[in-house]
């Protein structure tokens, strides 16, 4: 049996967040799948060795448009797909699956403009299959990173976002490192990418940066075995954060202008931060990232890694 399984939300978080129901699907019905995904999800990384997911064909702008619909459909029909589960409420990709010939086609409710992507998902998928779905992800990896010093405590910092508005000043993260330093050993790496250039060389520079090293020239998969080793991530609300959690480390995550409902409550493993004044309520337009009390930061870190 062929499947296919369309995700296109755009985020590494969200294709992370996705993992426990793809990884059911697969299950079920004994048989790795196909996964369409966007480039910027990161999946082709996520899942290069995952037995689950025996290919990712790229979503990108040239079939993610009008003008790409026929493209997509003609591409996807060359896969003789007996199933497919769409994991959104679009006309289009219903369309596309149509076209495909699949015998069995699944989908959230068409039109559908607003919801949760954890209680969305768990929910189709659970309808499907027929069995209850953990929402904790187990992001699936063969780990071959055993040279690092246990003296140390390994600490992921996640200094970049999406934008400014989701970024905990970097000064803050220098203040919290040399609070830790204080009566811990630590090595710290700076997740974040080439476009943070200037974050990574503040950090650096710093009187905490000898102790650390950036990904700033590695791919996601090659970040895995580093973040797998860490104690913890502390940071913004991003792919990095999710990714610790599928890893099995514990994740400080601060929400300052993203929906703690959506991403913040999924997993056991993740404990979160909001501004002052907020409890379970931040969403895209709470522009609090001034208002993360630097006292709760640091209480949460230290519980983490005592």
């Amino acid at each position: 049996m062929k499947i296919l399984i369309i995700q296109q939300r755009y985020g590494i978080g969200d294709m992370v967040i996705f993992l426990p129901y793809i990884h059911a699907i697969s299950k079920k019905f004994d048989t790795p799948i196909s996964l369409l995904a966007k480039e910027s999800s990161r999946a082709q990384d996520i899942f290069a060795e995952d037995k689950h997911v025996k290919e990712v064909i790229t979503l990108n702008k040239q079939k993610d448009s009008l003008s790409g619909f026929f493209k997509l459909s003609k591409e996807l029909k060359r896969g003789n797909f007996q199933k497919i589960f769409i994991f959104n409420s679009s006309l289009r990709y219903y369309l596309i699956a149509k076209f495909t010939g699949a015998k069995s086609i699944y989908q959230y409710p068409l039109f559908r403009s607003k919801d949760n992507i954890v209680h969305s998902a768990k929910i189709f998928t659970e309808n499907i299959i027929g069995e209850i779905v953990s929402t904790e992800p187990n992001l699936k990896f063969k780990n071959t990173e055993n040279n690092y010093d246990k003296n140390f405590k390994h600490i992921c910092l996640g200094i970049s976002a999406s934008g400014p508005t989701k970024r905990w000043d970097i000064e803050n993260y220098i203040k919290l490192c040399k609070e830790l330093i204080k009566t811990k050993k630590c090595k710290f790496y700076l997740a974040a990418g080439k476009n943070d250039i200037e974050l990574i060389n503040k950090f650096k520079n710093s009187d905490v940066g000898k102790n650390s090293v950036s990904f700033e020239n590695l791919s996601i998969k090659e970040t895995l075995p580093i973040i797998k080793k860490c104690d913890c991530y502390i940071g913004s609300d991003t792919g990095f954060a999710h990714i610790s959690v599928g890893l099995g480390i514990k994740a400080l995550t601060l929400f300052m202008d993203s929906p703690v409902m959506a991403y913040g409550k999924y997993s056991s493993r993740m404990t979160v931060v909001e501004p002052i004044g907020e409890r379970d309520s931040t969403s895209h337009d709470t522009l609090g990232k001034d208002k993360i009390s630097f006292e709760e930061v640091l209480k949460k870190v230290n519980k983490i890694l005592n």
